[in-house]
């Protein structure tokens, strides 16, 4: 994009060729993202087995470090995108952050397919860093195709939320045929095949940006005085600084992380409301919102993301996976959440619409709320399945969590494609790409605090049907209450919101 100024204001963007009612360049943005997601998801099912068998010698006792681990992976994961949004907003621009952000990632996803433990843990730290600079960037991307007052922005998002859960859908359930059949077995599964192809995943994706950003007319391109290229090789080498810091992050444990991760939220909030205390009363109420949202959206993630850990602790031995001689792989309950992705959003999209239509539209306080509530309600049934339904074998049926994961799914629904599209709407104009990695980070306290609480429920000796009721029990009544209380002051939120909807 040489000589291309990025566009600034709404006047700027351009007139881009529609297909399917959407701007061209959002089907690029789709790909690309499908194939970062079909990396990240790949991985997803095998990490927390893989950290057990190969550096815990299988023993159960391994679940509660690799539980730890993987939450605090995933928080560095997405706390990262602080860094990576102030990187696009203030340096590098967003397409050259994408492109050096997805670099990263594919050498860190190759890094960890060699079985030994400190290179394994250096090559998550790189992951992390490379993700910081491509997720939220390539979301402000989309934001930016799209005028304010478009009524098509949401949509456009959600379009783009299918992107995400089309490479999580075909993810697992590729690897892990890769790895049990076609280069390892049930009993040993080949983890490092599962990795690699990850990282093949994720070089098409930085291939695939790299030729298509032409589309963008200088959308996320640098402004003039951001486009020399020493501006990248610092960036770059910066950015190898980080990994080592990252590992010792990793190294330093879920509880130390989240006092750190605190801080960092407790920092990006304060620049958030200097920059909205700046632009006058609105914005500041604007920010203030935006800044409630996020707190209810980390008590989410800390209950959702059991998925990667907990739950897969639960699927591989307590769930009952015969189903008539045929055994349900593990791997395969991670694209259940994206078969109802899928499936469901076209349904939830339409309902959003129909309610509006009668004036009874919810506001988007009280869908975050129904978020939280549906994931309650996943968690009520794992309770009553532990509860009442183990058989003689101490296994749960296979469909109860069938139908969590699709619970906690229309719960995702309900909020997720929506926080997206709120941050471009509420962050400060100058600083949207730091609001954005605000809500990775978010996200990001929400999984780390999801480890602790994984490794609470499979405790010292592994996962067991009394521990998981137990522990399951604890994330039904916080997740009632916290859906409850965001209902009842969902009116002082649509106050401070100014009519964004």
């Amino acid at each position: 994009m040489s000589g291309a100024s990025t566009p600034n204001t709404e006047a700027d963007i351009p007139e881009f060729k529609q297909i399917m009612g959407h701007p061209a360049p959002l089907w690029m943005l789709f790909m690309t993202e499908f194939w970062e997601r079909f990396a990240f998801y790949g991985i997803r099912w095998a990490l927390v087995l893989y950290v057990v068998a190969q550096f815990h010698n299988g023993d159960a006792s391994g679940e509660k470090p690799a539980n730890l681990i993987y939450g605090s992976y995933l928080a560095l994961v997405y706390a990262s995108a602080l860094f990576g949004g102030y990187v696009a907003d203030r340096i590098l621009g967003y397409q050259r952050s994408i492109l050096l952000g997805a670099a990263f990632m594919a050498a860190g996803l190759f890094a960890i397919s060699i079985p030994v433990e400190s290179i394994f843990n250096l090559g998550l730290a790189t992951i992390i860093v490379g993700n910081g600079m491509f997720k939220p960037n390539i979301s402000t991307m989309v934001g930016k195709l799209y005028k304010l007052a478009d009524t098509r922005r949401d949509s456009g998002f959600t379009i783009f939320y299918m992107g995400i859960n089309m490479g999580a859908f075909l993810a697992p359930i590729l690897t892990q045929q890769l790895a049990q059949k076609v280069f390892g077995t049930d009993a040993m599964p080949a983890y490092k095949i599962v990795f690699i192809a990850a990282g093949i995943g994720m070089l098409i994706s930085l291939v695939w940006f790299g030729i298509g950003r032409r589309a963008l007319q200088g959308i996320g391109a640098p402004p003039p005085e951001q486009k020399s290229a020493l501006r990248m090789l610092y960036v770059a080498a910066g950015s190898l600084c980080l990994i080592p810091v990252t590992n010792f992050l990793l190294a330093a444990g879920a509880e130390k992380l989240q006092y750190i991760l605190s801080v960092l939220f407790i920092g990006l909030s304060i620049m958030l409301m200097i920059e909205g205390i700046k632009n006058g009363k609105v914005a500041r109420d604007k920010v203030i919102a935006m800044l409630l949202i996020f707190v209810f959206n980390i008590l989410f993630w800390m209950f959702f993301e059991q998925a990667g850990s907990s739950f897969t602790f639960l699927a591989d031995k307590i769930v009952n996976r015969n189903l008539g001689g045929l055994i349900f792989p593990t791997a395969w309950f991670q694209s259940v959440n994206s078969i109802a992705i899928i499936g469901l959003a076209p349904l939830v999209a339409y309902i959003w619409v129909l309610l509006g239509r009668r004036g009874a539209n919810p506001s988007l306080p009280r869908k975050f709320g129904l978020g939280l509530l549906g994931n309650a309600a996943a968690f009520g049934l794992l309770i009553y399945s532990l509860s009442h339904l183990v058989g003689a074998d101490n296994k749960i049926p296979f469909w109860t969590l069938f139908v969590v994961y699709m619970l906690q799914s229309i719960g995702e629904l309900c909020l997720s494609p929506i926080g997206l599209s709120m941050v471009t709407k509420l962050a400060p104009t100058r600083l949207v790409g730091l609001g954005m990695g605000g809500w990775f980070l978010s996200i990001g306290i929400g999984d780390n605090l999801s480890g602790i609480f994984a490794s609470f429920v499979s405790g010292e000796h592994g996962l067991s049907v009394q521990s998981a009721l137990s522990g399951y029990t604890f994330g039904f009544w916080s997740l009632l209450g916290v859906g409850v209380i965001l209902f009842l002051i969902a009116p002082l939120i649509n106050k401070l919101m100014h009519g964004v909807e």
